[in-house]
């Protein structure tokens, strides 16, 4: 099968998905029937900042890209699923799971005031729905925020030989990587602060951007004295984080996600060109199962390649920062519904990535690693040769990916502080953090919510979050589930329709439950086995959580949903 035919058939299908599949959606929500949005309504120059379209596009499209649609592919395939299998996933999840979940939960959350899914559920199910909702919310994001810290601490990070000594050629390349990144902050904060408060002509701003991106990548290529231990670099993230979440969205967020959002745009295109240059051949993997493989499709696939599909992380996002943000109804449709789509062809092009790496490589994996596989396959179909091309354009391969850890890791932080914030405020009561006392008042408050979300992040990520990452992909997919069933529930309260949520919603939940029995019962084989150390015990008490959880909201969810349905009739 050739990769080219996969991309032109999955891209054209995905298009026709967005133009009418997501016209009927708007026709049957309202979209740009409610007015003025929160942004406007509530702007408070810190979270509800109106952003034009182009700059949120590139907050949103960046935040809820980060790894996830590479590295779900790539492992995907590393698991023995075949291309059919996965991309039919990608297409399939994108138009009608992924896109409708993302969709929905921004609009949800423009027409709560920019409220998180916890608030909707508050809303439209019942208190405790919703504080089940975000405890369980909160302990992912802080899952995230290790894992991120972790990751960029890591690719920062020197390397030291084993007698202490500092080992400069191993440490380069993270250096020049951290380098990059440190500059990348400044320009961001200069953008913003002169398209913001200088009212410089976006068009210009950008096209000065992209130039200063150049030279940074330049500067971090070849000065690069930065050589700090990855401890040292963890703790420089906290504080970084620390500071990101709080700041006003217009200094950083914004302009730091639209500029980072220009090295996606042109990892995209190297990906492109490449799959039109090499045409690779998808037959290093299996077309459904690889024979013999005892991981099976079900739920695995359905957890593994999440991004590229469907994520709950996209619901956070997008009615925790997105929502604050949009300038208008309509900009909603191509922000999070074409956004979740760009991502379906970037995880289609990852797939022929892959299996072009492993055409060379091997199916040993010589190129390991989700960055090395992406990296290595695009920049050996544009430059076969493997030459000066191919060094340079793995060098700004890896160097992207890496520094889209950094983009999700600050908005985690943030979403996190949002969920530990709403997890003490009663609306129904006319309660916020402005008007509570006692101790809400306290812990209500935004700095004491970051500083709390970032210790416990940072915390975890230096004692072993590995140990319960593998937690991750069924948390995730819960999150989509409950996301879904939150807009479900409130549109069937407006009298809207919510069939196009039943069929994602259920679904999710039977991936989730499923994975969630499978992998707490490896974690029992374990500690029965003798000999393990805390990672199974935790991960076989969460999961039975999880899925008492799950059943509990679904319930709740379903008996909201349809009960007004009855009642209606």
């Amino acid at each position: 099968m050739s990769g080219l035919l996969l991309v032109i058939i999955g891209s054209a299908l995905l298009l026709l998905g967005y133009i009418f599949y997501g016209r009927w959606l708007c026709k049957q929500w309202g979209v740009g029937e409610g007015g003025e949005t929160p942004a406007h309504t509530m702007e408070d120059g810190v979270d509800y900042v109106p952003a034009k379209a182009a700059v949120l596009m590139g907050h949103h499209f960046s935040s809820i890209a980060g790894a996830g649609p590479i590295t779900g592919p790539i492992s995907a395939a590393g698991s023995g699923f075949g291309w059919l299998a996965c991309s039919l996933w990608i297409v399939i999840g994108g138009i009608f799971f992924g896109g409708v979940h993302d969709f929905g939960a921004l609009f949800a959350s423009v027409r709560h005031g920019g409220k998180s899914i916890g608030e909707i559920i508050s809303a439209n199910m019942s208190v405790r729905a919703k504080r089940l909702f975000i405890i369980f919310s909160y302990l992912t994001l802080i899952l995230v925020v290790a894992a991120f810290a972790s990751i960029v601490a890591g690719t920062f990070g020197a390397t030291y030989t084993e007698a202490g000594v500092l080992d400069k050629v191993a440490s380069t390349a993270n250096a020049q990587v951290a380098m990059v990144s440190l500059l990348f902050i400044v320009i961001a904060i200069i953008f913003g602060f002169c398209v913001y408060r200088k009212n410089a002509p976006i068009g210009i701003a950008s096209v000065i951007g992209v130039v200063a991106i150049a030279v940074i990548i330049l500067i971090g290529l070849n000065f690069h004295p930065i050589y700090l231990s990855t401890k040292a670099w963890m703790w420089i993230c906290g504080a970084y984080i620390l500071v990101a979440s709080v700041t006003p969205v217009w200094i950083l967020l914004q302009p730091r996600d639209y500029l980072s959002s220009f090295l996606l745009y042109a990892m995209l295109a190297l990906a492109v060109i490449g799959v039109v240059m090499g045409n690779p051949s998808l037959d290093t993997l299996p077309v459904l199962n690889k024979a013999g493989n005892t991981i099976p499709v079900f739920p695995v696939l359905f957890t593994t390649i999440a991004c590229g599909a469907i994520s709950g992380f996209h619901s956070l996002v997008g009615s925790g920062t997105t929502s604050k943000q949009l300038d208008k109804e309509t900009d909603a449709k191509p922000i999070a519904y074409g956004g979740m789509l760009i991502e379906c062809v970037l995880a289609l092009l990852t797939l022929c990535a892959c299996a072009h790496a492993y055409s060379y490589a091997g199916t040993d994996k010589a190129l390991t690693g989700a960055t090395a596989i992406f990296g290595g396959g695009i920049a050996d179909m544009i430059d076969p040769s493997r030459g000066t091309v191919y060094s340079v354009l793995f060098t700004l391969l890896v160097l992207t990916y890496s520094t889209f850890c950094l983009t999700s890791l600050d908005t985690a932080t943030r979403l996190g502080r949002f969920m530990f914030q709403e997890f003490w405020i009663d609306a129904s009561k006319g309660e916020t953090p402005e008007n509570v006392t006692g101790y809400k008042k306290v812990l209500s408050n935004p700095y004491v919510a970051t500083v709390i979300t970032v210790i416990l992040g940072i915390l975890l990520g230096l004692n072993g979050y590995a140990k319960i990452w593998a937690l991750f992909g069924s948390a995730n997919q819960l999150l989509a589930a409950l996301a879904l069933l939150a807009i479900a529930a409130w549109l069937g309260n407006t009298g809207k329709k919510n069939a196009m949520c039943w069929i994602p919603m259920f679904f999710m939940l039977a991936v989730t439950i499923a994975s969630l029995i499978i992998n707490t019962k490896t974690q029992i084989g374990l500690i029965t086995a003798g000999g393990a150390d805390w990672g199974p015990y935790v991960q076989a008490i969460v999961g039975v959580v999880l899925v008492i959880l799950a059943i509990v909201l679904a319930v709740e969810g379903i008996q909201t949903i349809f009960g007004k349905k009855k009642a209606a009739k």
